[in-house]
């Protein structure tokens, strides 16, 4: 395969893990050494043609187990949690490269390395799951990310503002938090893995940021209401609960107004 494209589809449309890992490591590869094409004449799929692997199961989020990190096995589900998230992201990256045609090359250029960048926070995720004696697949999961992508498959405004920018963020929020947990229990395998992982993370949403902001000016919307708008549209509730963690918002792009009307909504 020799254009950016062919290899989203190969991704998107087979469930087979490893084969998506190792594609999604070489595409970006490729395309770092000027080897990989970005024409973009060819044809997009539906959304529907996307395909996942049989494991894990996937069940409505209220139907998933939720087990505290003290309990037996908790640690475990809690990465097994991590791991189908970082999974989807794969996902999410490579879906918004492929789906939205007509955008610079530094947007394809951006999703890619997301989408590298979150395939390497699940294979680490997978060797730290092998040491708690589990492997991503042996416990249920949801499929609240990808409905999110699938209701904004047509809108890339409202991809970039309900994925990068809402469920991705909410990373910013509780991962700090978390990363405090393992340290009072002394557990500093889990404490790197999470601190890697939020330092891309930061990285991730700043990209959704910019992208978002500048697609909204494009269209001549003025973002900080787009967000509000789009938010309500397509964000059950309305709104993302809070507390919010601004300092790390700020820096992935997140302006003081959006901050203060997400805090302002939560209470």
């Amino acid at each position: 395969m020799d254009n950016l494209f062919e290899f989203a589809e190969a991704c998107l449309h087979s469930g087979h893990i490893d084969e998506k890992l190792a594609l999604t490591h070489q595409a970006r590869q490729l395309l770092e050494s000027g080897a990989l094409s970005l024409d973009q004449g060819r044809p997009v799929a539906p959304i529907s043609a996307v395909v996942f692997p049989e494991k894990p199961e996937w069940l409505a989020p209220r139907f998933v187990p939720n087990r505290k990190l003290t309990a037996p096995g908790g640690v475990a589900a809690f990465f097994h949690a991590i791991a189908h998230i970082e999974f989807i992201a794969i996902y999410l990256a490579w879906d918004i490269l492929y789906r939205f045609r007509g955008m610079p090359d530094q947007f394809y250029r951006d999703w890619l390395r997301i989408a590298d960048e979150e395939a390497q926070h699940f294979e680490l995720i997978r060797i730290h799951l092998q040491g708690l004696g589990t492997a991503y697949g042996d416990m249920a999961a949801h499929g609240g990310l990808w409905e999110l992508a699938q209701l904004t498959a047509d809108h890339l405004p409202a991809r970039l503002a309900l994925v990068p920018r809402c469920m991705e963020a909410r990373g910013l929020d509780v991962t700090p938090g978390l990363i405090a947990k393992f340290e009072k229990r002394g557990d500093t395998a889990s404490m790197a893995l999470l601190t890697r992982i939020l330092t891309d993370e930061i990285g991730h949403v700043e990209r959704g940021s910019y992208w978002f902001n500048r697609v909204c000016m494009q269209l001549g919307c003025e973002p900080e209401s787009e967000y509000r708008r789009l938010l309500g549209e397509y964000y059950e509730g309305g709104k993302p609960k809070g507390p919010f963690n601004r300092e790390m918002r700020i820096i992935a792009g997140f302006s003081n107004a959006e901050l203060d009307w997400l805090e302002t909504q939560s209470l």
